[in-house]
Parts: structure tokens; sequence; C-alpha cells
């Protein structure tokens, strides 16, 4: 059943991405795909407040295909070692609207354990490590260089919702997901040869506490335990000019979590 959701929802964006593109012969003449890949190597990974991957370095490959406004993406994170080795492999499909003033995306997460027998093909609620979330992001203007995203995870191994009634037969287990909602506002501008990026997100659900009168064991929220912010920073980009046709695109970035009382200061390159 979710496989066949995915199909159809991947066979809407593209025919929406005609309608918005313009499927006109002329535009279409002005029209063509393009296909672009890459490598980031990262001191650790950071995404959204989390840490995955422990203290190790994180080798993330990528590759897209862009046709009119539709862009098809996957991206994967692999950590290098250390106690908590971590991978990661996302496939997403977006599409830019209203002059790419806005773009709306389906993201399949999916989290491996390489130790674990596990079918990537495997979208069943109960045992499925993908995890489904649906964005719409606001990507600003020159004149108005502020974005704003908006994500909810709406199917998967999103963290649970567990029943809080003390009188139901269901007390206590877990009965849904929490749709987990994360919130993103970020603001960017040159300065010099530097592109410096503030941001500021938020964990916009808040997870059941436990109550120790019913005997109720609350819930583990997906972002955090609480409503409130959990990814706070900037970044500054750079590219660093080796040669007359290379450059060595250069990114550090400052993230505070307030919530979890942790800070990562972060490096890496890009080819």
């Amino acid at each position: 059943m979710m496989r066949k959701f995915l199909f159809i929802s991947f066979f809407v964006l593209i025919n929406i991405s005609f309608v918005f593109g313009g499927n006109n012969q002329e535009s279409s003449k002005k029209t063509k795909m393009t296909v672009n890949t890459g490598l980031d190597i990262m001191s650790r990974y950071i995404w959204r407040g989390m840490e995955f991957g422990g203290s190790s370095p994180s080798v993330q490959p990528s590759m897209g295909f862009n046709y009119n406004n539709l862009e098809v993406n996957v991206w994967g994170a692999f950590s290098t070692g250390g106690i908590n080795p971590f991978q990661e492999v996302d496939l997403s499909v977006g599409l830019n609207m209203v002059n790419r003033l806005f773009t709306i995306k389906l993201t399949d997460y999916f989290f491996p354990i390489e130790w674990h027998k596990e079918n990537y093909f495997d979208y069943s609620k109960k045992s499925t490590r993908h995890i489904l979330e649906g964005s719409v992001t606001f990507n600003g203007t020159e004149k108005i260089p502020f974005s704003l995203l908006v994500a909810t995870n709406f199917y998967g191994a999103d963290a649970g919702r567990i029943n809080s009634n003390p009188g139901s037969p269901d007390f206590n287990k877990k009965e849904g997901i929490q749709y987990s909602t994360y919130i993103e506002g970020s603001y960017a501008f040159d300065y010099s040869d530097y592109n410096i990026n503030f941001f500021v997100g938020i964990n916009a659900t808040a997870p059941k506490k436990a109550n120790k009168y019913t005997g109720y064991i609350g819930e583990t929220g997906f972002y955090g335990n609480s409503i409130g912010v959990i990814n706070i920073g900037l970044s500054v980009n750079k590219s660093i000019r080796l040669t007359k046709q290379f450059s060595l695109p250069l990114s550090t970035q400052l993230i505070f979590n307030p919530q979890k009382g942790r800070v990562y200061f972060v490096a890496g390159i890009s080819f």
C-alpha cells in the first residue's frame, strides 16, 4: 500500500511540474534536464540539532536530476568509524512553485543498521525503518533572503504515540506516531567572499509526559521531549581557489541545541 502511495505521489508531482513549469512548445525549447552529483566530507554529522554517528567524520554522497520545476535527489551519510556507526540513504522528490518561491517535497529517510537483517522495501508500519516526511519551504528572494521550512513526519519509524488512558486495554502501548514537526527559519547574506547563514529550528511537537500516579510511561520525542528551540547557530561558507579551474568549497557551522545543552562546531569540504 505504501509503495503504491509513493508511486502515485511521484507521478502526481511529475505531472504538476509540467503545469507549473510550462509545457507549451516555446518553453519546452528552453527546458532541459540537468544532472548533478557531489560528495561532502564532514567532521561530524549534525542534522536539525541532532547528532548522528557519534564523533566520527561522515562521508555524504549525493546525486540529483532536475527537469522543469521537478527535482529528484538521492543523499546519503556514512560514518567512518567510532563506537556509534551510522548510515542513512534518503530519496526525495520536490516541486518548485511560483518562480521557485516555494518548494513542496516528499522525502523518504532510511536508516539501515548493518548488523540487522533488513529489507529496504519493507514499508510495514510495525517494522519499517523508513520515515516519510512532507515539507513546504518558502525560499525567499534576493530582496528577502529569508527562508522558512515546515516539515512533518507522516509515516514510518517516527516517534511513537503511547496510549495514556489507564482504563484502556492498550494502556502504555504504542497506538500510532506523533507526526513530529520541525520548523526552521534562516537568514543568509554575503560578506566579502563569504556566505553567512543564521538559522533557528524548533521542535513543534509535544510528547506526553510520564505520570507516576497512573503509571503512564510517557513518550520520547523524535526531535526533543518538549516544544522549543533545538537547533540554533550560524554557518559560514567560502570557496577556496586552488587553481584557475578548480575551487574547493569549505563550510563551518556553529550549532547549539538548547534542549540538550549541547554545542557542535563542524567543518566540511565539498567536491
